[in-house]
């Protein structure tokens, strides 16, 4: 199956579960393609092509299935069973062996999994201010390349407060929100 033909039966199972389950805002389910697929996939210009990405929170599977499909290895790490489950069908729907799902509380996954700088960096949508994103993933040392949205410049000014990073700010393509990619957090 090719990377287009598996958009659409991404976007066909993410409709017929959202029937059944709050796995995105039903307001973005009419522009599945846009909304959610291309925003997600716009990080691949950003992100080395032989790394492993560990995907926080991932939900309905942006941007970590998204990437996943485009080649990259992916860990998606997911607290809550029903949408691990969601991730599941689509890892086999859509014939994704590079791709993991775990279910499991970030800060546990992290606690007990070494993590190398060398060999992963984190992405996330949606998921949380990025001042826990950083308490989180801070000691990995690891970069990471978020989709955020307008507030982006408020998150920056509060993780500052308490850490100290490198950081690159590129205006999404598909929306107005932001992506962030961060490095030498500390």
């Amino acid at each position: 199956m090719k990377i287009e033909e598996k958009f659409i039966k991404y976007e066909n199972l993410l409709k017929d579960w959202s029937t059944k389950m709050n796995l995105v805002a039903p307001s973005t389910l009419s522009d599945i393609q846009t909304r959610h697929i291309k925003d997600s996939a716009q990080l691949a210009k950003f992100l080395p092509k032989d790394t492993n990405i560990i995907d926080l929170g991932s939900g309905a599977g942006f941007p970590g299935v998204v990437l996943a499909t485009m080649g990259w290895n992916v860990t998606c790490i997911e607290s809550i069973g029903k949408k691990t489950r969601f991730l599941e069908t689509l890892k086999q729907e859509l014939d994704l062996p590079n791709l993991t799902i775990i279910n499991d509380r970030i800060e546990k996954f992290l606690s007990k999994t070494p993590v190398k700088a060398d060999k992963f960096v984190f992405t996330a949508r949606a998921f949380a201010p990025l001042i826990k994103i950083l308490d989180y993933t801070h000691k990995t040392k690891c970069r990471l390349f978020l989709l955020k949205g307008r507030e982006i410049e408020s998150e920056i000014n509060t993780a500052k407060t308490k850490y100290k990073f490198d950081y690159k700010l590129y205006k999404s393509e598909t929306g107005d929100g932001f992506i962030i990619c961060i490095s030498n957090v500390k």
